[in-house]
């Protein structure tokens, strides 16, 4: 996030696309309730009707995969009546010029046949949007896991930099993290092109630097391969060994057969777990390690506020720590890695950081600091690029086309599918399906599908269904609804019994290789009558 959640409340406008709030981040969609009791305009932009909609002055029920066409048409309005902050674009911005060209090709006529909005909603949004003195922007997973998931990123940003949104309180742009800790994760640099504190690993100076810290030479210049990518090449002999820290790969990954087909096809597979999964059954070794909370060490949460974690529990007999097994691993290669407990690590880590450079484990204590935070006397940053001043210098607007989702329905597969998370279950559910109270309230995934498809397929609540792919098909209940829109169907992959991504398709964003979980096409029939009165059904799926 560019800006801090508690600034959300104070916000006069806040617009959320593609994000699930209250399910997803329930504590940070507090915020924006409480945004919306003190008169903020809230605007929920999503192809269902979440339970935030409940909230919302406006819920623009946009077409599944159009948000790159919809804010391209949201700008190109902005511009024509004037409301971009042109102060902001001539003083902080590189190329001003470029995005004003760039979105004349998406006036809003156009821009609603594709979005599915009508013109008159997309003016008025424009408006609010234009004429508001400032505005958050939050997206989740429903931006990001598209073929064209940077490209949405992108276009967000643009809009918030033609709107002088960036470098203020309650406002900027804030992508709502999928984990508790996947902030901290990839500031750690768990991503093939950076060290940690996005340090490029091309860097000749980043690699001179980490070479003198380590005590070794010749680090690799070159990054590393994505996650799909590595899959992909166990098929080929080019990835003959996967080492997997708590990832629940076959549950998590698209097209949950080919994905096996990949796994299958390694030399060797080391799998780090708290629990058996879906996935587990395929390692050759499995290293049971520490649960969150029987660690020691730090979390960086979704707002880059970096907090103690303490050892809450006694872990059971025979595990260890993550770090624990890799030292144990490195001594028997000949490599000793220097690591002997959590706080030793992270101090290590914060010799040759940047942004995490002043945060100790004295100075959080009591209280997270949020990065960057340079020196010792640092008191943190609350939001980024401060009075429009970006770490680049200028701001860069980027050209972005839309383009459809990979897989369109068609006769053969006519309904599109979208998936994500639910409430009371957390990822893949190792951790929530093992707590009795989580697995009474929700037990079985439902299969969202509005009232016009399930009458033309003598579907009603409660009806034990078949939803299949071109890759695979689940069978679950369906659960008759307006919360999706017709012609649009939604579950969960939490539940492996009836697990979404054995039928999403394993296309993936060209830059992040982020897969598109978010649409591909199915087709729906009854298997069963059902069994479930209609009205516990309901009750059962509503948050």
């Amino acid at each position: 996030m560019t800006n801090s959640i508690p600034e959300l409340k104070d916000a006069e406008l806040i617009f959320v696309i593609g994000s699930n709030m209250t399910e997803g981040h329930p504590v940070v969609s507090y915020y924006v309730k409480q945004a919306v009791k003190k008169g903020a305009t809230l605007i929920v932009n999503d192809p269902r009707k979440t339970d935030l909609t409940r909230w919302a002055t406006h819920h623009v029920q946009i077409k599944l995969g159009s948000d790159i066409a919809y804010i391209n048409g949201l700008m190109n309005e902005i511009f024509k009546n004037g409301w971009a902050d042109e102060t902001f674009l001539k003083e902080h911005t590189e190329n001003p010029d470029d995005i004003r060209k760039w979105v004349e090709s998406y006036p809003v006529e156009k821009a609603s046949e594709i979005c599915g909005i009508p013109v008159a909603k997309m003016k008025e949004i424009a408006r609010l949007l234009g004429t508001a003195k400032s505005a958050a922007v939050c997206y989740t997973l429903g931006i990001t896991e598209h073929i064209c998931g940077t490209d949405n990123v992108k276009t967000l940003a643009n809009l918030q930099m033609i709107l002088g949104n960036l470098g203020k309180r309650s406002a900027g742009l804030n992508p709502l993290r999928g984990q508790n800790n996947v902030q901290g994760a990839c500031d750690m640099g768990a991503l093939p092109n950076v060290f940690h504190c996005y340090q490029a690993v091309n860097d000749p100076k980043v690699i001179e630097k980490m070479e003198k810290a380590w005590g070794v030479t010749g680090l690799s210049d070159k990054p590393g391969y994505k996650m799909p990518t590595m899959l992909q090449k166990a098929l080929d002999g080019g990835t003959k060994i996967l080492y997997c820290i708590a990832d629940n790969t076959v549950q998590t990954e698209p097209n949950m057969a080919h994905t096996i087909k990949e796994i299958k096809a390694l030399e060797l597979f080391i799998v780090c777990d708290i629990f058996p999964n879906l996935t587990t059954p395929y390692a050759h070794v499995i290293f049971p390690v520490y649960a969150w909370g029987e660690e020691e060490g730090t979390f960086t949460n979704t707002e880059r506020r970096v907090q103690r974690v303490r050892r809450a529990l006694s872990p059971p007999e025979g595990c260890r720590p993550s770090w624990w097994v890799l030292q144990e691993l490195g001594k028997r290669l000949g490599v000793d890695l220097g690591f002997s407990s959590s706080v030793a690590i992270y101090e290590d880590m914060r010799k040759t950081a940047t942004s995490y450079a002043g945060i100790t484990y004295e100075r959080i204590e009591e209280e997270g600091l949020q990065w960057p935070c340079p020196t010792l006397e640092h008191p943190g940053t609350a939001f980024l690029h401060k009075n429009g001043n970006f770490s680049r210098g200028k701001g860069l607007f980027s050209k972005t086309d839309w383009v459809p989702p990979a897989e369109l329905p068609d006769a053969e597969y006519p309904l599109a599918l979208s998936t994500g998370r639910r409430l009371w279950h957390y990822h893949t559910a190792t951790q929530t399906r093992n707590s009795v109270g989580l697995e009474n309230l929700f037990p079985e995934e439902l299969l969202e599908i509005h009232p016009q498809d399930a009458l033309k397929l003598g579907i009603k609540s409660g009806d034990l269904v078949k939803a299949k792919s071109r890759r695979g098909e689940i069978v679950l209940k369906a659960w008759v609804t307006e919360r999706s829109a017709p012609g649009l169907c939604w579950t969960s992959f939490h539940f492996e019994e009836a697990c979404a991504n054995v039928v999403t398709n394993d296309v993936f964003d060209p830059v992040t290789e982020t897969a598109e979980y978010k649409a591909c096409s199915i087709r729906v029939e009854k298997v069963k009558d059902a069994v479930t009165p209609m009205i516990d059904l309901h009750r059962q799926a509503r948050p």
